[in-house]
């Protein structure tokens, strides 16, 4: 299958060319972020997608990680910091709209997702937000590797940096991953060449049945 090709050809890219990606790739990773899965569809978390080479640089200061400046866009995966009310009747009122609907048709959702969130601790909410953001990245890694561009997934980076220089405090949110994009550097990448490694299928997998 052409998804197993694509996965088998992506790896995690550790030097990056000068060339950029084009608008249209970058916006069908992001359209396929958009639709990523996401429990009770609540999308508990936003992107940042930079593309300014300054500002790329100044966050990658910190961070051992020279994709950061390297690549051509970088993904920030920003999780909400505490799940509300309101966010549940945000969702409520997209859903009545997008479907046609009115919002005293969807009392139920409204009152079980509420219900849910209210009763739980603002860690455990925020805890539950990152788990989703890491669903979406993962979305973002096979969207990537579909269009024939190069990702790179990176935890090692100053997050007090990029919440401060983002303003994604002010926005209650605060970055849990990010994401490097553009074309593998096939002289200076070590890895550019090297066969993927991964564990047999039937050592991963049990099937059971």
């Amino acid at each position: 299958m052409d998804l197993i090709q694509d996965l088998n050809w992506r790896y995690a890219t550790k030097s990056y060319s000068n060339q950029r990606i084009s608008n249209e790739k970058l916006d069908f990773i992001l359209e396929a972020i958009n639709l990523s899965a996401s429990s009770v569809g609540l999308q508990p978390y936003r992107i940042f997608a930079i593309d300014n080479a300054e500002l790329k640089s100044t966050l990658g200061a910190n961070s051992f990680n020279k994709q950061i400046a390297q690549s051509s866009h970088l993904l920030v995966f920003a999780a909400y910091n505490k799940v509300t009310t309101q966010h549940v009747r945000d969702l409520v009122e997209l859903t009545a709209e997008k479907q046609g609907v009115t919002e005293e048709s969807l009392d139920g959702l409204f009152t079980a997702a509420n219900t849910y969130f209210t009763s739980r601790s603002d860690e455990d909410n925020k805890l539950w937000a990152e788990r989703q953001t890491y669903i979406a990245l993962g979305t973002a890694l096979i969207a990537a590797a579909n269009a024939k561009v190069d990702a790179t997934p990176m935890e090692g980076f100053d997050a007090q940096l990029f919440d401060e220089l983002l303003g994604l405090n002010e926005k209650d949110l605060h970055s849990i991953v990010i994401l490097s994009l553009g074309y593998r550097d096939n002289v200076n990448d070590y890895l550019a060449h090297l066969p993927k490694v991964r564990i047999p299928i039937d050592e991963m997998v049990t099937k059971i049945g």
